[in-house]
């Protein structure tokens, strides 16, 4: 309610953030560890515990090591405050960058949870090499798999601070990058920020990715130098590296994307890609999601990385090889464009529509009167809302000394929704 107070509710669960590296808390907090009768902590930190303060100023009835999935955990510190125990919960520096506060605060309630922030090891690593924070993008790779928010971050950002672990070790982000195709970075690799063998170092990619690390360390992405080509929509037709005008020309591609209303988390398969163009107007709208552009024809795919590299969207995945089958591995899409590849096999559009997401999205782009119909008949049959937009457009080119119109080609553009509710 507005106007309201923010009030921490009775026996609320304390989260103290600990300095990186030494691994001291915060002024003002003595007696909230003092009178802990649950203590949580990861172990590296629960062992820190005796230089906190003196055994007998720190003698918990129980404690709660963090391992393993969080969700048990925290339902056992919601059962234990129930039961009136005063719990507190350890965490590197700031338990809301990144941290374990924002679950906390989750399954409990902002009233019920008390952080006592620290330094975080951004404010710390940005600190050791002068690097102003506040325009840095931060990505954890923290227990996670998916590198597609950094490459997106890398896109559109100088400097991406990386939270790491040993599986995605600093040595593991440079081999990923230099297999995306990446040049242009370099590595900050930090570590054991706070502590008396602190180190902070810049590598080249090609440095990085064999060499040993600490476990505790932060890696900051640099962007060397910005894409050839900035990331937008609308990018003129001259600038993509194409086969014999294999390309969805501007105008149409601005439709096109338009009607596919692809939102930023969203999942985007682009079929029959040819140089990439949809895909990667596509990666700029779904920046926290994932793009894989699907191109059979060899040539036609290193266009596509190529493409990727000068203009930077590194979010867009190039998958080689025939569909439907190089669409078996990939994730689910929430929207889909086939601008290529259909002609007489309709099982690539059969699986895309079993494929595509509950209240997805699927844009057909058809030259040919035989393509329509296939792709209206098959839509129709199977019970989907669709509609059709026949867009014909014109752009200039120099005559004579003046300019004068050359039509392109009319392209009719289906959108399709599947039925069903978003998941």
């Amino acid at each position: 309610m507005f106007g309201k107070v923010f009030e921490k509710t009775r026996n609320p669960v304390h989260v103290v953030g600990l300095r990186p590296g030494i691994l001291l808390p915060p002024p003002g907090v003595e007696d909230i560890l003092h009178r802990a009768q649950v203590l949580v902590a990861g172990r590296r930190l629960l062992e820190a515990v005796p230089k906190l303060c003196a055994p007998d100023l720190c003698a918990p009835e129980r404690t709660i090591p963090i391992a393993g999935p969080l969700s048990p955990i925290l339902e056992d510190i919601a059962r234990e405050r129930e039961a009136g125990k005063r719990v507190v919960v350890l965490a590197d520096g700031d338990p809301l960058f990144f941290g374990l506060g924002k679950r906390l605060i989750e399954r409990l309630g902002a009233p019920a949870v008390h952080v006592h922030p620290n330094l975080c090891t951004l404010q710390m690593a940005a600190a050791r090499v002068g690097l102003p924070w506040h325009g840095v993008r931060v990505v954890s790779l923290h227990g996670r798999d998916d590198y597609g928010p950094l490459y997106a971050a890398l896109a559109r950002f100088e400097h991406i601070a990386v939270f790491t672990d040993a599986e995605n070790s600093p040595a593991a982000i440079a081999q990923a990058l230099l297999e995306r195709g990446v040049v242009d970075a370099a590595l900050i690799v930090l570590e054991n920020l706070g502590a008396p063998n602190e180190t902070a170092r810049r590598l080249r990619l090609e440095e990085a990715w064999d060499l040993p690390f600490a476990d505790l360390n932060l890696v900051i992405v640099e962007r060397l130098a910005p894409p050839e080509i900035p990331l937008m929509l609308g990018i003129p037709d001259h600038y993509y590296f194409h086969e014999k005008e294999l390309i969805t020309k501007q105008a149409v591609r601005a439709t096109g994307l338009a009607l596919l209303g692809v939102p930023p988390e969203a999942t985007v398969w682009d079929m029959g890609s040819g140089c990439g163009s949809v895909a990667i107007e596509a990666s700029h709208l779904a920046h926290e999601g994932r793009v894989y552009a699907i191109e059979k024809h060899a040539r036609r795919a290193a266009m596509i990385r190529e493409n990727v590299r000068r203009i930077g969207a590194w979010l867009v995945e190039t998958i080689t090889g025939e569909m439907p089958d190089a669409l078996s591995a990939l994730p689910d899409p929430d929207r889909i464009f086939i601008g290529g590849g259909l002609g007489q096999d309709t099982r690539p559009l059969a699986v895309a529509c079993h494929r595509l997401k509950p209240g997805g999205r699927m844009v057909i782009h058809c030259i040919l009167l035989d393509t329509l119909f296939r792709a209206k008949e098959y839509l129709h049959t199977h019970g989907w809302n669709y509609g059709i937009t026949q867009l014909s457009a014109s752009s200039t080119e120099r005559l004579a000394g003046d300019l004068r119109l050359r039509a392109q080609n009319p392209v009719f553009i289906i959108w399709a929704d599947k039925p069903g509710q978003p998941t």
